[in-house]
C-alpha cells in the first residue's frame, strides 16, 4: 500500500516537471494547460484557507506540488499571476505558526524565486519575512528566513549598492532596536548587521548607528552581540576578505591537456567554459580597486556622549544585572574608545580603583582595559592613585612572581601613555625589582626601566639612565612633552635644510672674501663639494652690501679662539643668560624655518637633499641611542589594536617552565598531522600523489602486477658471470658520473 502511494507521488511530480518544461519552452501553446493549473490553485487555496491546521497529507502535497509549479512558470503569465505573489505572503503571514514544515518551506523558497525572476521586488519580500523572522517560534524556520534575507540583500548588492533597499532596511532595523529596549527580538537586527558588515554590504555609518543603540539595550544577549561587533567586526571582515583570496586558483592548463587526450564530451567541455569564467572572475577581482573600509570605531558619531552613557548605564550603575563576562566586554569597548578617540571620563579612573586587586576575578582583564583608556591627555593626577595601588598590591617581595610581573608590566603599558603618571619615587622603587631571581618580574622590571630612559630619565637615578639617555640629557637631544603638549605638524627635517643653506651661504661668502670680495670664479667653481650648484640651493641673492666688508679668517688650523668667559654675577644670572640667548636662537631658527616653508618652492633639488640630510640625521640618532621614532611608535601602539589580557600575562609566562604537555603541543607545531608514524619518504610520496604529480619508474615497478616482472626475473637468472659484470660495471660508472640524466662523460 505504501509502495504505491509512493509511486503514485512520483508520478505525479513527473508530471508537474514535464508540464513546466513545456510551459518554459512555448508558453503561448500550453496557454489553456496552465489556464486549469491555475483553476486548480484557487479551488485548492480556497479550500485550504478554510482550515489549515486539519488539512490531509494529500491535499498539503498537492497544494504544495501546484505552488512550485505556477512559482517556475509566473513570469510567462504575468497578468494571470499578478495575484499569486498577494496570495503567498497572505498564507504565510497569517498562518506560518501552523503550516506543514514543508509547505511552509516551499512557500518561501516560492517568494524568493518569484523575487528572482523579477516578479516582485526585494522591499516587498523584506517586508514580509522579516516581521515572521522575529516572531516565529520555529528554530528551523528562523534559520531559514534569516539565510534568505542575507541571500536576497547580497544579491540586490551585487552590481552596485543599492541604497535606497539599504536604508529602507537600516531604518527597519534601528526601528526594532530602538522600540523595545528590553525585547530580544532586536537580537535580530544585531545578527544581520554584523553579517552584512562582514560580507562588506554595509560600510557606510548607518549600520553603526544600529549597533550602537543595541549596545544600550537592557537585554544583556543584545549588549554582547553589539558590543562584539565594535571590538571584533573588522577583523572578521579582514578574515572573510582574506578567506576570499585564498581560494584555490584552477590551472587551465591543465584542464585544456585533460581535455585533449581524453575523449571530447560537452560535460568536459562546458567544465572548460566554467574554469574559463571563473578565471576571469578571479582576474577581475584581483584588478578591482580596494575598497576604503573604515573601522566602525571611526563611524561613531559622538564618541564622547556615547562612551559616557554606555559607562554610567552598564557599568557605573550598580542596578545594572550583567555577568562579569559582559561588563568586561563592555568595559573593553569603553577603554577602547576612550584610547582612540583622547576621550575624557574622569570618573572611569576612579571607578578602577576597587577593582585593582590581586583577588579580583579576571583581574589582569581589567589591568589591560586601564592600559586601553589611558592616553596623553588624561590628567596625571588621575591614574597616578591607581598606579601606587597597583604598586601596593601586586608588586611586592611577598607576592608571587607571576603576579608581580603582571602588576609591573600592567604599570608599564600605562606609562607607555602618560609617562607624566610616574613619580620618582615610585619608579626608582620598582625598578629595583631588576634584580629579583623571577625571570618574568626582572624583564617586566626592565622594560620599565628602558622606558623611562627614553621618556623621563630625569626621573631615574643617574647610575641608572645608561649612557645613551645620560649623553641625550647633557646634549639636549632628550626632550620630554610636557602634559598636553603636541608636536606642531610641518615637513620633516626642513630645520636640517635651513642649517646646511645657511651654512653653505656663510661659506660662499668666505670664499667671496678670499678671492678679493667677489672676483669671477673659473668654469665649475661655483659648485660645492657635495656636486649641487649653488644656484640651484640658493634661497636668496647675495649683494656685495650684505657682506659687511672684510671677514677676519684664522689661517692656521692649530690656532683656537679662546673660550668666552661666563661673567660672575649675581647667583644663577649666567644660567639665565645661557636660557636666554637659547631662546632667543629657537626663536630665530623657528622664524627662519617659517619663512622658507612659506616664501620658497621647494626644488626637486631641494627635496633630494632633504630626504639625504633626513637619512644622515636618523643614522646619527640611531648611533647615538636617541629613538624618537620608536618611542612615537610604541605611543600609536593602541591606535589600532586594544590591550588584552595575554599581554599583560607575558612576562609571568615566559619565566615560568613549561610544562610537558605544553613542550609536547610546541613540539607538534608545524609538523604534519597524522594518525600514524610513517617515513619522510612515505609523507612525500603522498603530499605527491594529493597534488597528481607524477612518480618515478622505479616507484612504479613495486606496484606492477608479478606476472608482469616475472619476464624480468627469469631473464636475470639465465645470465651468465661475464654478462653479470657488464650490467655492474655498468651500474658503477653511470654512478660515478652521476645517474643516467647526467651530461657528463
Amino acid at each position: 500500500m505504501v509502495k504505491r502511494k509512493v509511486a503514485a507521488l512520483e508520478k505525479i511530480d513527473a508530471d508537474f516537471a514535464s508540464l513546466q518544461n513545456k510551459i518554459r519552452r512555448d508558453p503561448r501553446s500550453y496557454k489553456d494547460d496552465f489556464q486549469k493549473q491555475w483553476q486548480q490553485y484557487e479551488s485548492q487555496k480556497e479550500i485550504f484557507l478554510v482550515s489549515p491546521s486539519t488539512a490531509t497529507a494529500e491535499s498539503v502535497e498537492s497544494f504544495h506540488n501546484i505552488i512550485d509549479l505556477i512559482a517556475h512558470v509566473a513570469d510567462c503569465y504575468i497578468e494571470e499571476t499578478k495575484t499569486f505573489p498577494e496570495d503567498l505572503k497572505t498564507i504565510l503571514t497569517q498562518h506560518h505558526a501552523i503550516l506543514n514544515p514543508d509547505l511552509r518551506e516551499k512557500i518561501v523558497g516560492s517568494l524568493v524565486l518569484l523575487r528572482r525572476k523579477d516578479v516582485m521586488d526585494s522591499a516587498s519580500l523584506l517586508t514580509t519575512l522579516f516581521p515572521i523572522l522575529v516572531s516565529s517560534p520555529s528554530k528551523s524556520l528562523r534559520a531559514l528566513l534569516f539565510q534568505k534575507i542575507t541571500m536576497d540583500l547580497r544579491n540586490s548588492n551585487s552590481k552596485s549598492i543599492n541604497h535606497p533597499l539599504n536604508r529602507t532596511v537600516q531604518t527597519v532595523l534601528y526601528n526594532l532596536v530602538t522600540g523595545d529596549r528590553s525585547s530580544a527580538k532586536a537580537l535580530w537586527a544585531v545578527k544581520l548587521t554584523r553579517e552584512l558588515w562582514k560580507r562588506q554590504l554595509w560600510t557606510d555609518a548607518k549600520p553603526v548607528d544600529v549597533m550602537k543603540e543595541a549596545c544600550l539595550s537592557d537585554n544583556e544577549k543584545v549588549v554582547v552581540g553589539a558590543v562584539r561587533f565594535f571590538l571584533g567586526g573588522d577583523k572578521e571582515r579582514e578574515e572573510l576578505e582574506d578567506d576570499s583570496s585564498d581560494e584555490e586558483t584552477i590551472d587551465l592548463k591543465k584542464v585544456q591537456h585533460q581535455l585533449g587526450i581524453n575523449k571530447k564530451t560537452r560535460k568536459k567541455a562546458k567544465a572548460l567554459d566554467r574554469a574559463k569564467e571563473k578565471i576571469s572572475r578571479q582576474e577581475k577581482k584581483k584588478h578591482a580597486p580596494h575598497p576604503l573600509n573604515f573601522s566602525a570605531l571611526h563611524l561613531l558619531h559622538d564618541p564622547q556622549s556615547f562612551s559616557e552613557t554606555l559607562f554610567s548605564k552598564h557599568l557605573q550603575n550598580t542596578k545594572a544585572k550583567l555577568s562579569l563576562d559582559t561588563r568586561l566586554l563592555v568595559l573593553q569597548l569603553v577603554t577602547r574608545l576612550v584610547g582612540l578617540h583622547k576621550l575624557t571620563i574622569i570618573s572611569l579612573y576612579s571607578w578602577f580603583h576597587k577593582f585593582l586587586t590581586p583577588k579580583q576575578q579576571s583581574v589582569t582583564s581589567f589591568l589591560a582595559s586601564l592600559a586601553q583608556g589611558t592616553h596623553n591627555l588624561v590628567p596625571p593626577e588621575s591614574i597616578e592613585p591607581l598606579l601606587q595601588k597597583v604598586a601596593n598590591e601586586f608588586v611586592s617581595e611577598g607576592s608571587a612572581g607571576e603576579v608581580a610581573a603582571a602588576g609591573l608590566n600592567a604599570i608599564r603599558e600605562v606609562c607607555v601613555r602618560q609617562p607624566l603618571a610616574m613619580n620618582e619615587t615610585l619608579l626608582q622603587d620598582l625598578v629595583q625589582y631588576r634584580k629579583s631571581k623571577d625571570k618574568g618580574v626582572m624583564m617586566a622590571a626592565k622594560g620599565l626601566l628602558s622606558l623611562y630612559r627614553e621618556v623621563g630619565a630625569e626621573l631615574l637615578r643617574k647610575k641608572d639612565r645608561g649612557k645613551d639617555a645620560t649623553i641625550g640629557l647633557k646634549t639636549g637631544d632628550l626632550k620630554h612633552k610636557k602634559f598636553g603638549e603636541e608636536e606642531a605638524s610641518g615637513i620633516e627635517g626642513l630645520e636640517l635644510l635651513v642649517k646646511w643653506k645657511e651654512e653653505q651661504k656663510r661659506r660662499k661668502q668666505e670664499e667671496k672674501a678670499f678671492t678679493g670680495n667677489g672676483e669671477e670664479k673659473k668654469d665649475g667653481e661655483d659648485e660645492d663639494e657635495e656636486g649641487y650648484n649653488s644656484s640651484d640651493w640658493e634661497v636668496e641673492s647675495i649683494d656685495s652690501d650684505d657682506l659687511g666688508g672684510w671677514i677676519d679668517v684664522v689661517h692656521s688650523d692649530d690656532e683656537e679662539e679662546p673660550a668666552p668667559k661666563k661673567r660672575k654675577t649675581g647667583e644663577g644670572e649666567s644660567e639665565d643668560e645661557d636660557d636666554d640667548d637659547a631662546a632667543e636662537s629657537k626663536e630665530e631658527n623657528g622664524a627662519s624655518i617659517s619663512k622658507l616653508a612659506t616664501t620658497t618652492i621647494l626644488t626637486p633639488a631641494d627635496l633630494a637633499k632633504l630626504q639625504e640630510l633626513r637619512m644622515e640625521a636618523n643614522l646619527k640618532k640611531e648611533v647615538m641611542g636617541v629613538k624618537t621614532q620608536r618611542q612615537k611608535e610604541r605611543e600609536a601602539r593602541h591606535i589600532d589594536e586594544g590591550v588584552t589580557a595575554e599581554q599583560i600575562e607575558l612576562p609571568a609566562t615566559l619565566g615560568r617552565k613549561t610544562t610537558k604537555e605544553e613542550r609536547i603541543a610546541m613540539a607538534k607545531e608545524g609538523k604534519l598531522s597524522r594518525e600514524e608514524h610513517k617515513s619522510t619518504q612515505a609523507i612525500r610520496r603522498e603530499k605527491k600523489v594529493s597534488e597528481g604529480k607524477s612518480t618515478t619508474n622505479r616507484e612504479k615497478s613495486k606496484k606492477k602486477n608479478f606476472f608482469m616482472t616475472l619476464g624480468k626475473a627469469k631473464s636475470k637468472q639465465k645470465r651468465s658471470l661475464v654478462e653479470t659484470r657488464k650490467v655492474l660495471r655498468r651500474h658503477i660508472d653511470r654512478s660515478k658520473r652521476g645517474g643516467r640524466g647526467s651530461n657528463q662523460g
